[in-house]
């Protein structure tokens, strides 16, 4: 049994200033950093193995890829002032289907820090008024600012690293 509450279940309050955002943006730019600590020294068969029908660690660390390509697309609707967010594919496909157990660990850490690299560059380029851009976020069904949005992706980065120390502790 699992001591890490399901992502599905957390829940959040916005109520935060929009110039909290620069914080939040650190949260995102150490990611990848705390990831690689959070796997350095694993046994490579620790890292794939399964509880029962679960990701293991390495399939968590490369569900952070997968859905990093989201938050691009996300982050380019913010640009364009879209009225609402892609939605996510709850059924994680993409995770699902990208073999992240046959690849090495080192791979998949360094395609994790290249895309997260390139989405803070973006988040760097914006202002204030920027990051109070408003859209609907379609699974939660509420009007997200761009902050808000960088502080729900750094809640979802932070719950895949619990979920990884806890298999691999």
């Amino acid at each position: 049994m699992s001591d890490v509450l399901p992502w599905l279940e957390y829940r959040w309050s916005f109520e935060f200033p929009v110039g909290m955002f620069r914080a939040i943006v650190e949260r995102l730019r150490g990611t990848p950093a705390r990831l690689e600590e959070a796997v350095r020294g694993a046994a490579p068969n620790r890292l794939i193995q399964r509880p029962g029908d679960g990701w293991s660690a390495q399939e968590h660390a490369g569900h952070l890829i997968s859905v990093e390509g989201l938050w691009h697309v996300r982050l380019g609707e913010y640009a364009r002032g879209a009225a609402t967010l892609t939605a996510a594919d709850m059924g994680n496909r993409a995770t699902a289907g990208s073999g992240y157990n046959e690849r090495p660990i080192a791979d998949v850490l360094e395609e994790f820090r290249l895309a997260r690299t390139a989405s803070v560059r973006l988040l760097d380029d914006l202002d204030l008024e920027g990051a109070a851009r408003v859209a609907h976020h379609p699974r939660l069904d509420r009007p997200m600012r761009l902050v808000d949005l960088t502080f729900f992706a750094a809640e979802h980065d932070d719950h895949h690293l619990a979920a990884i120390h806890e298999l691999l502790r």
